[in-house]
């Protein structure tokens, strides 16, 4: 795998919607050789305290730039809000061991909890076959990009808590009514990023159909690399033992069956 640090130009920066910015870069070490579900280190600028760089999934890549999906939610997030365009960041990418391909045979199902979208969208484009995705949040400003999944051909469902877009629930509320009212002709395949609770439902009840589920996994991160640990996952074994492996390097995505959640361990 290529994996490069690179000083990225910034192309573009902007508000989107609801606190979720889009940042636009021009990284041509980097950019070319990213897979559905990697993400990039980043090292936040103007911001002393933070020694560790944060990870964010790369939402899109075209030529030589690549896009990033985020939100402001804590001071290093917003110390990256004040980036304007021609100015630099570091990068580390592309890391991490993303998504497979769907399998031709099966119907490709995305869910997304959040800006977890971001990480399914590269997927979403280079599927040799469409399927369903399903996009959940609090409200209606947590729901990004919908009309792109759609212009790619995806039958796109949403829920949110509040009701004001979609269906009023979880995610996996709107993906239940579709399997429970689906006539499928073809084995379902799940990829999912989001919170660890949504993944566990998507991931049971993938094992409870007998399907599988790739879980792009939330955790913490320090070096991103693989060296520092800080991201382990008990991940089960082919003697029927668990042993850990590194969200970062090994990840972050694991199939639903290999995954130990604490509450089992």
């Amino acid at each position: 795998m290529s994996m490069n640090l690179e000083e990225v130009k910034v192309l573009e920066h902007r508000e989107i919607m609801g606190g979720y910015r889009l940042l636009l870069l021009d990284a041509p070490a980097i950019a070319p050789h990213v897979l559905p579900g990697q993400f990039v280190h980043v090292r936040v600028p103007h911001y002393e305290v933070a020694l560790l760089r944060r990870p964010f999934s790369v939402y899109k890549t075209e030529g030589t730039t690549l896009s990033i999906l985020y939100k402001n939610v804590g001071r290093g997030t917003e110390t990256l809000t004040h980036l304007q365009p021609g100015k630099t960041l570091s990068l580390i990418g592309p890391l991490g061991h993303g998504f497979p391909t769907p399998q031709p045979e099966h119907i490709p199902v995305l869910v997304a909890g959040g800006y977890g979208m971001a990480a399914l969208y590269m997927l979403a484009r280079n599927a040799p076959q469409k399927g369903a995705a399903f996009f959940g949040g609090r409200s209606a400003q947590d729901i990004l990009c919908a009309d792109e999944f759609v212009s790619l051909g995806w039958d796109l469902r949403i829920a949110t808590e509040d009701g004001s877009a979609g269906l009023k629930g979880l995610v996996t509320d709107a993906l239940d009514a579709w399997l429970n009212n689906e006539r499928l002709n073809r084995t379902p395949e799940f990829f999912a990023c989001g919170p660890n609770g949504m993944l566990k439902a998507v991931g049971d009840r993938a094992i409870k159909g007998t399907w599988k589920a790739w879980l792009s996994m939330d955790r913490n991160m320090g070096c991103g690399v693989g060296a520092c640990l800080t991201c382990v996952q008990k991940i089960r074994n082919p003697e029927g033992d668990w042993e850990w492996k590194r969200c970062c390097k090994e990840g972050p995505v694991f199939e639903s069956r290999e995954i130990v959640w604490e509450k089992e361990s």
